[in-house]
């Protein structure tokens, strides 16, 4: 049996906009208009086919990107569903990279919100082709026109109106449809709405967003151009041609009118759907991390790629994919291009939501899922085995919120790390570290809500209480000064004694300094240490004092109280020690005698040598409203920060500052209720840099209290 459609009568929309614009609720209504559900679901009522998780059900808004598909008019349309809040961009980033429209849905009470903002950054990047949809036409503060004209200023001028509402508020029911050039009128429970003429009162509006339209599709093609100089018009096909190679390049983004809540235009947006935005094989070929092209194909050789997987209980790991080229059928061996592991495809499914319909096999451009895949994840490809292809894998973007995690009961350490890994494998903007230096877990993810939700799934369904705390922060040591030091290690007790006395002196390290100073240099050793920076090692040792044999020891000594700085306990970096003199004992002396030796005398040259912590800075980047620069700005400056530019993107203002991470504990918060969510930032280590001299000394403080308690 062959694919039930084939790849050019398969068309894949993403549904994005603002938490509350209404996306769900439309699917939910595409999905009905079709006939393949009886009856539509609301999210008041907890029924929707989209938000059928039990988190979801709870909060009252979308969480997961779902899956759902409907049949219209001999072509079958994916509806990718995703959330609003960019906590969950993951989400939204791994829909983006298989859709090959984006429906930007927007609320016509609110206008642009800062989530539509957000996403369309993202669509950006993918340049995937766009349609925007104003919803809640019929919500009392309605202002189409408001809608409009704020997408424009926020979007461009590429925005061009196809339909507008007759009416809005309570009393919306129709439509007018600027690209036929015909009135939709609905009924109080909408479907499918009569077509009659435009009203002689409109037609001058209508006449005049009809040439608009026409002239922004004929702009972006010289042949459509001549045509519209020629006839004053373009036809049907010229205009739905000249949309769908205008969209794809990013030309043009057509805008719609609907009631998602009452079904009213959401028929007309799949005809739109179907006729115009391109299928999978109208869209650019895929790039393989070769470099070459995969045009999507199906009479080519199979290769799918995996966007998302989703652990179901009792049943295994769901892995959602797409198909590139060829056909994948059920019973399939394909090889993993990234692991080079085998995988047989047991099953394959078409999904609606939480329901999985079984079917043989899929034609390049569809989007389905399948089970238990061992050893194949996220951004992982499966190709055929004699035509080996790896697509370029998804980027995303990297945690802004960082925890320390543990188990509230003792003992449940293994569970929680089995958990963890289980929601990496389902989220790849989780990370997850067990830091050796801070002697914590890490939990790195995008945000409040983020974090909640991540909460609550260990706890139901991983039955897991855990404690999120404060990550400590990883100082380094350092000296401004150079010291000299001697120790001599003497142990009797009888038997065999222990002797070692070492003599070196310590001094801040920086690339090309000269040599030491009244010291013969015998031999130098540069190590990078793993924690960054160095330790420049020299033997200056005249007429043998110290057999060479034990420098190796003295170096460990060093090495070892490097790794627990004397100030607070944190790696020790850019040191330069040169061992000069010491004694040893014929008989006495011996490897471990001399690692003491020098581990001691480092640590008391240490504290003699002007020692000094070095916090870790990072690079932040702020992008708020222009209206907001100043609050932003102000709470930066309070957390030590040194702005060091502002851009001006739009109506938007992005400040890049050096902010120590230390004081960025809890930021994502503070930033969403200075700005009501308004703004979105991101963090990379940038630099390390020095404690101000009482922030220092409050650290050694404490780190002495503890080390006291701990003794």
């Amino acid at each position: 049996m062959s694919a039930e459609f084939d790849t050019s009568h398969v068309k894949n929309i993403v549904l994005l906009g603002h938490a509350g614009s209404g996306k769900t609720t439309l699917a939910e209504s595409m999905v009905y208009e079709a006939g393949l559900i009886p009856r539509r679901g609301t999210i008041s009522s907890h029924s929707t086919l989209g938000d059928y998780h039990e988190l979801e059900k709870e909060r009252g808004n979308s969480i997961f990107s779902k899956l759902l598909y409907t049949r219209w008019r001999g072509y079958k349309i994916n509806i990718i569903d995703t959330p609003g809040y960019d906590d969950f961009c993951g989400e939204v980033i791994a829909s983006l990279r298989v859709a090959d429209t984006g429906v930007m849905v927007l609320n016509a009470a609110m206008g642009v919100e800062v989530g539509t903002d957000i996403i369309w950054q993202y669509t950006e990047s993918f340049k995937t082709p766009m349609l925007f949809a104003v919803n809640q036409l019929d919500h009392e503060k309605a202002d189409f026109d408001k809608t409009v004209q704020e997408a424009k200023d926020h979007f461009g001028n590429k925005i061009v109106v196809v339909q507008y509402p007759l009416q809005q508020g309570a009393g919306f029911h129709e439509i007018v449809d600027v690209l036929r050039m015909t009135l939709y009128k609905f009924h109080d429970t909408g479907g499918k709405p009569e077509k009659l003429p435009i009203p002689e009162q409109e037609r001058e509006k209508a006449d005049q967003l009809h040439k608009e339209l026409v002239e922004a599709v004929a702009s972006n093609d010289e042949t459509l151009m001549e045509h519209y100089f020629e006839k004053g018009e373009l036809d049907e096909d010229e205009m739905k041609e000249g949309m769908k190679k205008a969209m794809i390049n990013h030309d043009l983004f057509p805008l719609f009118c609907v009631s998602a809540e009452r079904n009213m235009g959401s028929g007309r947006l799949m005809g739109f759907i179907d006729n115009v935005c391109p299928s999978a094989n109208e869209m650019p070929p895929q790039q393989t991390v070769q470099g070459k092209d995969l045009p999507c194909r199906s009479d080519a050789a199979t290769c799918l790629f995996v966007y998302k997987t989703v652990s179901e209980p009792h049943v295994g790991e769901l892995s959602f994919f797409k198909v590139y080229s060829g056909v994948v059928k059920s019973g399939m061996d394909l090889m993993n291009a990234n692991t080079r592991v085998s995988e047989k495809i047991n099953q394959l499914f078409i999904v609606e939501g939480n329901k999985r319909t079984a079917v043989n096999e899929l034609a390049a451009g569809d989007l389905g899922a399948t089970l238990k895949l061992k050893n194949t994840h996220v951004n992982n490809t499966l190709c055929d085995k004699n035509n080996p292809v790896e697509l370029v894998p998804i980027r995303f973007p990297a945690p802004n919120l960082s925890v320390a995690i543990d188990p509230l009961v003792k003992g449940e350490e293994e569970k929680l790390s089995q958990a963890l890994h289980m929601l990496v494998e389902e989220d790849p903007t989780i990370r997850v570290e067990v830091s050796a230096e801070l002697k914590q877990t890490l939990l790195h993810c995008m945000g409040d809500m983020h974090l909640a939700v991540i909460k609550w799934k260990l706890q139901n369904q991983f039955r897991l209480e855990v404690r999120f705390s404060k990550p400590r922060i990883a100082y380094r040591e350092t000296i401004r000064k150079p010291a000299d030091a001697q120790y001599r290690h003497k142990k009797q007790s009888g038997g065999a004694g222990q002797f070692g006395e070492v003599h070196l002196r310590i001094e801040p390290w920086f690339e090309g300094m000269p040599e030491p100073n009244g010291l013969t240099v015998r031999n130098r050793e540069t190590h990078q240490l793993p924690w960054g920076g160095s330790l420049v090692y020299y033997n200056c040792i005249v007429g043998g004092a110290i057999d060479t044999r034990f420098l190796p020891s003295i170096l460990k000594g060093v090495m070892e109280k490097m790794q627990e700085g004397p100030l607070t306990g944190s790696y020790v970096r850019d040191i330069r020690v040169s061992v000069y003199d010491g004694k040893m004992h014929p008989v006495d002396s011996n490897d471990i005698s001399f690692k003491l030796a020098g581990l001691q005398a480092f640590r008391q040259a240490f504290q003699q040598a002007d020692p000094q912590l070095l916090e870790p800075i990072g690079k932040v980047e702020v992008t708020c409203p222009d209206d907001l620069t100043g609050s932003v700005m102000g709470d930066l400056q309070t957390r030590r920060a040194i702005v060091e530019g502002l851009e001006s993107e739009g109506h938007f203002t992005r400040i890049s500052a050096k902010v120590p991470l230390a004081e960025l504990y809890e930021y994502a918060s503070s930033l969403r209720s200075i700005t009501q969510g308004r703004a979105r930032f991101s963090i990379q280590f940038d630099h390390y840099a020095p404690v101000p001299y009482e922030l220092q000394k409050k650290l050694m403080e404490e780190y002495n209290r503890q080390a006291e308690l701990v003794e």
